[in-house]
């Protein structure tokens, strides 16, 4: 156990949402979602016992999410209007925001298909317990700032405040 960090987020959780890079991403999805297909290659890790939200609310407590256009999708549900989001979709939708990651106008739905082949390029899938159908998200790794915030990370020493030697400027 850690201070600070949720108990639901295993060792191996963790040491996956640390190896990602910027810009990666990982799916986070239902119980009947085809995790183990679509995962051939790279880590499946399983909650089971373990609803969307709970293990939402765990993973956005540790990952930034990027700044990109849309850091975060999600699979459409079939057969309802555009626009349409399930409860579950708008509580996942909500934490995104909460989590201060990602406006909810930054949350794509993408339709079935086109979701199973964007999971094919994720860097890991975490497939919970969850028996809602539809209830799979992507998630896109943002950076942590030298301050621990999250947020677009600076690029060259000046930005960062420092001389090229890496001492602080001014001091």
């Amino acid at each position: 156990m850690l201070k600070g960090i949720d108990p639901l987020l295993s060792p191996e959780l963790l040491k996956v949402l640390a190896e990602m890079g910027h810009g990666d991403t990982v799916a986070l999805v239902d119980a009947n979602f085809t995790a183990t297909t679509l995962g051939r290659g790279k880590p499946v890790l399983r909650l089971p016992g373990v609803g969307l939200a709970r293990a939402g609310a765990a993973l956005l407590s540790v990952l930034p999410l990027d700044v990109a256009e849309r850091p975060v999708a999600f699979m459409a549900v079939g057969g309802e209007p555009d626009g349409y989001r399930s409860a579950l979709q708008r509580q996942l939708i909500a934490l995104c925001v909460d989590s201060g990651g990602a406006a909810a106008e930054q949350c794509e739905a993408v339709e079935r298909y086109a979701f199973y082949e964007r999971v094919r390029g994720a860097y890991a899938i975490v497939q919970t317990g969850e028996l809602q159908p539809y209830a799979n998200f992507l998630f896109s790794k943002g950076v942590l700032t030298g301050d621990g915030e999250a947020g677009t990370a600076p690029r060259t020493a000046a930005e960062r405040g420092q001389t090229p030697y890496g001492a602080k400027a001014g001091g």
